[in-house]
């Protein structure tokens, strides 16, 4: 009986079944949700597993400037535990309802802290044999990371919207933050507005490799206003459910598993060609694929 309470408590600390992965199901939400009862009984906030989440990948970026396999493994050993946090977070402020804008914020960008690291140490690591070319490549691989991240994150969101409407999803439109960024004062709301600077730009930048999604988006609340009906829901759910495997494929979890294997060979820029080449694959193919859907939700509702 314990035990069935213990995996609904579990699911429940889980955004969704529908966007989670193998690895997440079954190591990662495990381990977080242990962590986040931990720091629940500590009184610890989700925004404080946030930082630490922060220096534990960043320390693991670190160790990756060296090519000694120790470091290397402590290394991988850290991003994990970073990682594990970064589930915990989550899975921390569902439990506890202490959810906040700040705390979407902030982890949204622990995982450049970490990867901004990592770039940098391989980098350095590799400077003496490529020169300036490898930082040439690093740059242009964070270029496409981050369109990846965000696109993952977006296309999540948007899934999570239609499935457990706006209070479980974190779907935001650059025009709203806008007017925040606006309303606050530099003075009086220094952090706050320092974020949502550049996170009006990151939403924009979401909604712009979007458009047939916004049209659709714009259509349906003109039309249904909140009450969106549950047949198109369900329909959306059922077109967009084959997709959240790419989303989860551009997060976190193919991508440090190329990592590791490419610093265990000690070949750190097989990491840089595998970004640039077959995740930049799949970000285009999951575009063209929920464009080509909204685009015929589209017709029919219109």
């Amino acid at each position: 009986m314990e035990k069935e309470i213990r995996k609904m408590e579990l699911e429940a600390s889980l955004k969704s079944l529908d966007t989670e992965e193998f690895i997440d199901i079954h190591f990662y939400r495990p381990i977080g949700y242990r962590w986040a009862l931990f720091f629940k009984r500590l009184g610890i906030s989700p925004n404080t597993v946030t930082v630490a989440s922060i220096f534990l990948g960043v320390a693991a970026g670190i160790l990756f400037y060296f090519e000694d396999i120790k470091m290397t493994l402590c290394g991988i050993f850290l991003l994990i535990w970073a990682n594990s946090y970064d589930s915990a977070d989550g899975q921390l402020a569902r439990l506890t309802g202490q959810k906040s804008e700040i705390g979407r914020i902030l982890d949204g960008v622990s995982g450049d802290f970490w990867f901004i690291t990592i770039y940098a140490c391989i980098c350095l690591r590799l400077t003496p044999e490529w020169g300036i070319w490898i930082w040439l490549l690093a740059a242009i691989t964070g270029f496409f990371h981050s369109k990846q991240a965000a696109m993952a994150d977006y296309y999540r969101n948007i899934h999570l919207f239609f499935l457990k409407g706006k209070a479980g999803s974190e779907l935001d439109n650059s025009a709203q933050q806008k007017e925040l960024f606006k309303s606050l004062s530099w003075k009086n709301d220094f952090i706050r507005k320092l974020f949502i600077f550049f996170y009006k730009d990151y939403t924009a930048s979401q909604e712009k490799l979007t458009p047939k999604f916004q049209l659709l988006f714009n259509s349906i609340k003109e039309k249904y206003g909140d009450n969106i009906p549950q047949t198109f829901k369900d329909e959306f759910r059922a077109l967009s459910k084959p997709l959240m495997k790419y989303t989860n494929i551009l997060s976190f979890n193919t991508r440090v598993i190329a990592l590791f294997i490419s610093l265990l060979i000690n070949k750190p820029w097989i990491y840089f060609v595998f970004e640039i080449t077959v995740l930049n694959i799949l970000l285009v193919y999951m575009i063209m694929s929920h464009e080509s859907f909204c685009g015929m939700l589209n017709k029919k509702t219109s």
